[in-house]
């Protein structure tokens, strides 16, 4: 696929996340914390934490760089985050100054970028190497899921995101 895909994909998955992220923010402060079982992280936040916190670690990976200090300890990572991310508010922030981050990473991604091989460390310390494409897409495809899990919880509340399809974003991208 082409560097214009990805753009394509990500620009999806920006949209998304700020209807789920639009909802949320009309919950109360109570059921955003509460524990709510079947979330895979326990809360709307800690799920949401848990989304956020897999985008600026691969970013922070395809930039060829280590994720945030914070964020070493594989078996802490989650907890460390949700703990040092308080509020809904800080989260939302964080979340858009990360999205501008990686739109200006996509924005010179040329083709032949996109297929080149990517080596890097994972939380424990494991080396790997794949294609770029595949660990953009993995991005896309575990935002969905998490996106997914809170926008039951936000429905259950009350506050659904509405449909999250890829060809509702593609047809209302069309219409502007």
């Amino acid at each position: 696929m082409s560097a214009d895909t990805y753009r394509m994909l990500f620009a999806y998955n920006d949209w998304a996340n700020a209807k789920v992220l639009a909802r949320t923010a009309e919950v109360p402060e109570a059921d955003y914390f509460a524990p709510t079982p079947g979330l895979s992280f326990g809360s709307l936040h800690a799920t949401l934490v848990h989304a956020f916190v897999a985008e600026i670690i691969w970013l922070a990976r395809w930039r060829g760089g280590l994720p945030p200090a914070a964020l070493s300890d594989p078996r802490r990572s989650d907890l460390i985050a949700e703990n040092e991310i308080t509020s809904f508010a800080q989260l939302r922030s964080m979340w858009a100054d990360a999205e501008l981050q990686r739109r200006m990473f996509l924005d010179f991604l040329g083709d032949s970028a996109v297929e080149r091989r990517l080596a890097y460390r994972n939380q424990a310390g494991d080396a790997f190497e794949e294609p770029l494409d595949q660990l953009m897409l993995h991005v896309v495809n575990h935002g969905t899921q998490f996106r997914s899990e809170a926008a039951v919880r936000l429905t259950q509340l009350g506050y659904s995101p509405g449909d999250l399809d890829l060809i509702v974003f593609v047809r209302e991208r069309e219409q502007r």
